[in-house]
């Protein structure tokens, strides 16, 4: 009997999910439906593979939005978070199952009790970050229990980063998913975690000077920057007793001061719109925030606002994103600082078509068995194979997908909304995904508890 998923957005990270679903697609008898606002996009190969068809699709469209759902057997979106909950309604009407890589929203968690009923799995938080991170912790956090170990620290970073041999730019960075969402991080209220027992939080403004540096073999060094809030997984981790629980993002050591700047100045600020945004040059967008002189230079008030000398470092990343070039124009119209900022950074932090990314999680987990203290550290490098075959597409999309045919086959049968935390889903992923070269090398290294060099000062 042919099972019908239907794929809802088919963006940047959706590349390997595809592929392998239709890879699959003759053995497992699938049948795929890609529904994408703009199916024109979708590569010839894989809108021509015969297990697959294409529609276009609206989703504020009610009338094509349920109709795909109910001739589905299993639903994936990958849109944006704020778009799920439509198709998780009508997956409740219509009695599908639902796979997303997105945080659990208050809304959808609110269909705990109907997907329940209904024996419906509605799989969320199962890409990368959240994601791997979950599963990866979960089997090495239930193996130290399993052994009559307690848990005394849990701290977990991921980045997503541009591969070694592309790092050409001082930034050392490009985008390697959503732009938007890396210009607007960690926005939303204050970064909350516990270290040694002491709760921290950091607000907006702070967080990207409050950062620790991390060492991947191999890979040098890192930076990085407490996410949101830490502390919501604690009880899903079984965590409650744990003296430190902080979650991160890497970057390079160097970029976090850096872009503390567009923090200070108010570029990252999507809250209002510019009124003259269309056609301002990139000069004319710095100056937006700078005092009025009507002697010093552009270049000269923000040297002096924010006390950057001349030859600071951060000032020669100032300049290679061309932000005083008055040629350059912004083309968006009543367009907020931080969607004028992305369209500005994407000019200068755009992958080539043959450049690779690299993403990077790292664990370390502190616990205490037989009466003594132990640390164990993980870390997972992934490289991709250009620019649409990304280490990021890899890591969101082939977790997703195996979710989802693993609910097919009635491998992962506990209903209800939920994360991947549990053995039932995080084993025989994990273990498919060695196959594809995402794996964890681990390390027991002597037990630091506390690091007095770190953010939780």
């Amino acid at each position: 009997m042919v099972r019908t998923i239907l794929v809802v957005g088919a963006g940047k990270s959706t590349s390997y999910l595809l592929d392998y679903l239709l890879k699959k697609s003759t053995e497992e008898q699938l049948r795929l439906i890609i529904g994408d606002l703009r199916p024109e996009n979708i590569p010839g190969e894989i809108a021509s593979h015969p297990n697959c068809d294409v529609i276009q699709l609206d989703i504020l469209n009610d009338d094509a939005r349920k109709k795909a759902i109910e001739v589905s057997s299993l639903v994936i979106s990958m849109l944006p978070p704020r778009m799920h909950i439509k198709i998780a309604q009508d997956c409740i009407v219509y009695k599908k199952h639902l796979v997303t890589a997105s945080y659990v929203s208050k809304e959808i968690e609110a269909l705990d009790a109907e997907a329940k009923k209904n024996g419906l799995v509605f799989m969320n938080e199962i890409g990368l970050d959240p994601g791997i991170d979950h599963m990866s912790a979960m089997e090495v956090i239930d193996r130290i229990r399993d052994k009559g170990g307690k848990m005394l620290l849990f701290e977990s970073f991921t980045g997503g980063l541009v591969a070694p041999e592309n790092d050409s730019n001082l930034w050392s960075y490009k985008f390697t998913w959503n732009p938007r969402n890396v210009v607007v991080a960690a926005q939303g209220g204050a970064a909350k975690f516990i270290q040694e027992g002491s709760y921290k939080y950091i607000p907006y403004q702070k967080i990207f000077r409050r950062t620790e540096l991390v060492e991947i073999e191999g890979y040098g060094d890192f930076e990085v920057y407490p996410n949101r809030d830490s502390l919501k997984y604690r009880e899903a981790y079984g965590l409650e007793d744990a003296l430190t629980l902080f979650r991160g993002t890497m970057r390079r050591v160097g970029f976090s001061k850096a872009w503390h700047i567009f923090v200070m100045l108010g570029m990252t600020d999507d809250t209002y719109v510019v009124e003259n945004s269309e056609g301002m040059s990139y000069r004319e967008f710095v100056n937006l925030f700078l005092p009025y002189s009507p002697t010093d230079s552009v270049e000269l008030k923000l040297r002096h606002y924010l006390k950057i000398d001349q030859d600071d470092i951060r000032w020669g990343k100032l300049l290679e994103l061309n932000l005083f070039d008055d040629s350059k124009k912004i083309p968006l119209k009543n367009a907020t600082p931080a969607q004028m900022l992305q369209y500005i950074l994407e000019d200068s932090w755009t992958l080539n078509p043959d450049e690779k990314d690299m993403i990077v999680m790292y664990h370390k987990f502190g616990y205490e068995l037989d009466g003594k203290k132990k640390q164990l550290d993980a870390n997972m490098v992934v490289l991709g194979e250009n620019q649409t075959f990304t280490a990021m597409a890899k890591t969101v999309g082939l977790p997703v997908a195996m979710a989802a045919l693993q609910i097919l086959n009635k491998k992962i049968v506990t209903p209800g909304v939920q994360i991947p935390i549990a053995k039932e889903v995080y084993r025989p992923i994990l273990e498919e995904l060695k196959s594809y070269g995402i794996h964890f090398n681990e390390y027991q290294v002597p037990y630091l508890g506390y690091n007095p060099d770190s953010i939780g000062n």
